[in-house]
C-alpha cells in the first residue's frame, strides 16, 4: 500500500508538472508577444512568481477540490490514480493541438469520472459543483470586462501621448502585472494538485493508517506543509519547460497585443484569479487569460479579435470536463484490473 500512495503522489506531481508546462503560455504569451520579455526570461519569470505563490496564499482552492466535489469517504487511491490519468492525457492531447483549455476542468474532470466508474452518480457532491460550473463562463467574462475597462481606461489617460511613449511605460509595467498574474496561476492551479494529494492522504489513513510514515498520516482535512511545498515547486518547474505551441495561439493569433495591452490582460486575469482564489472557486486561468486578451482585442474594434479562433477555443473549453471524465472513468476501468 504504502508504494502505491507514493506512486500516486508521483504522479500528482507529474500532472501539476504538466500543468506548469501546459499552462506557462498563459503566464507569458502577453509578456512574449509584446516583446517585453524574451520566451526563456519570460518563463523563469512566470517560474519564480508560481513558487513564490506558496508563501503568501492561503489554501481555500485546495479545500474545494479536495473535499468538496467528490464524496472522499466513497472512493479510493485507484480512484485517485485514474482520475489523475486522465486529466493527464487530455492536457497531452490539448497540448499536441495547440488548444488552450483547462488543465483545472481536465483534472476535476477525471477525478469525477473515476468516482463515477467506482460508486456511481451518487459519488458527486452537487452542490460543490455550483461555482465551478457556473464560472467556466463567468472567469473568461470576467477576465474580458475587467481588460475591457482597464484598456479603455489607459486609452482614455494617455490620449494626448505618443504610442511609442506610452509603450515604453508599459514595458516596463508589464514586468510587475506579468508576476502578478503568474502569483495567481500559482496559487490557483498548484492548490488543485494539493487537494487531490490530501484526499489522498486522507483516504489512505481512514484505511490502512498503520502502513503509513507519520508525514504521510492525515486523519481530517488539512493540506500538509510538504504538499505545498512540493505541489509549488512542480507547476514551476514545468512552467520552465514551457508550452511553447500554445503560447503562439494565446499571444498572437487571438489578437495583436502591445506592451498596454498585455499589461491590460495581465493585470484584469491577475484580479480575477485572486478574487476567485480567495473565494474558494476553482477556475480555469486558461479561461481568464483568454478572456482578458479578448476583451483587449474588443477595445480596438470587433474585427480584431478572431472570434472564429475564440468560438473553437470556447468549445474545447466546454468538452474539457466531460472529456476528461470519460477518460479517467475508462482509466479506473483499467487500472481496476491490478487491484
Amino acid at each position: 500500500m504504502l508504494h502505491l500512495i507514493l506512486f500516486i503522489i508521483v504522479v500528482a506531481l507529474i500532472f501539476d508538472f504538466l500543468n506548469g508546462f501546459h499552462d506557462s503560455a498563459n503566464s507569458i504569451a502577453t509578456v512574449v508577444s509584446t516583446r517585453v520579455l524574451s520566451p526563456r526570461q519570460a518563463v523563469a519569470w512566470a517560474a519564480f512568481f508560481n513558487l513564490t505563490a506558496a508563501f503568501v496564499f492561503d489554501v481555500h482552492v485546495a479545500k474545494t477540490v479536495g473535499r468538496g466535489l467528490v464524496h472522499i469517504e466513497l472512493i479510493d487511491e485507484w480512484v485517485i490514480l485514474a482520475g489523475l490519468l486522465g486529466a493527464i492525457m487530455w492536457n497531452i492531447i490539448t497540448w499536441y493541438y495547440g488548444i488552450p483549455s483547462s488543465s483545472s476542468h481536465a483534472l476535476i474532470g477525471g477525478y469525477a469520472g473515476a468516482a463515477v466508474a467506482k460508486a456511481g452518480f451518487d459519488s458527486i457532491i452537487y452542490s460543490g459543483w455550483t461555482d465551478t460550473l457556473i464560472f467556466i463562463a463567468v472567469a473568461p467574462l470576467m477576465g474580458m470586462i475587467m481588460a475591457f475597462i482597464i484598456m479603455v481606461t489607459m486609452m482614455w489617460i494617455f490620449r494626448k501621448r505618443s504610442s511609442s511613449k506610452v509603450n515604453h511605460w508599459f514595458r516596463k509595467l508589464q514586468l510587475l502585472s506579468a508576476a502578478a498574474y503568474s502569483l495567481g496561476h500559482g496559487t490557483n492551479d498548484a492548490q488543485k494538485t494539493m487537494g487531490i494529494i490530501t484526499s489522498l492522504l486522507v483516504t489512505a489513513t481512514a484505511t490502512n493508517a498503520a502502513e503509513l510514515p507519520e508525514f504521510l498520516r492525515v486523519e481530517t482535512f488539512h493540506v500538509p506543509v510538504w504538499v505545498i511545498f512540493t505541489s509549488h515547486i512542480a507547476i514551476a518547474i514545468g512552467t520552465l519547460f514551457g508550452g511553447w505551441r500554445i503560447v503562439k495561439t494565446m499571444g498572437q493569433k487571438i489578437t495583436k497585443l502591445k506592451p498596454s495591452g498585455g499589461f491590460a490582460a495581465e493585470t484584469a486575469g491577475a484580479l480575477t484569479l485572486l478574487v476567485t482564489a480567495f473565494s474558494g472557486i476553482a477556475v480555469s486561468t486558461t479561461h481568464v487569460i483568454s478572456g482578458a486578451i479578448m476583451g483587449v482585442g474588443a477595445t480596438k474594434r470587433a474585427s480584431a479579435v478572431r472570434w472564429g479562433l475564440a468560438g473553437n477555443i470556447i468549445i474545447a473549453w466546454i468538452l474539457t470536463i466531460p472529456a476528461s471524465a470519460v477518460i479517467g472513468a475508462v482509466c479506473y476501468w483499467i487500472v481496476r484490473l491490478f487491484q
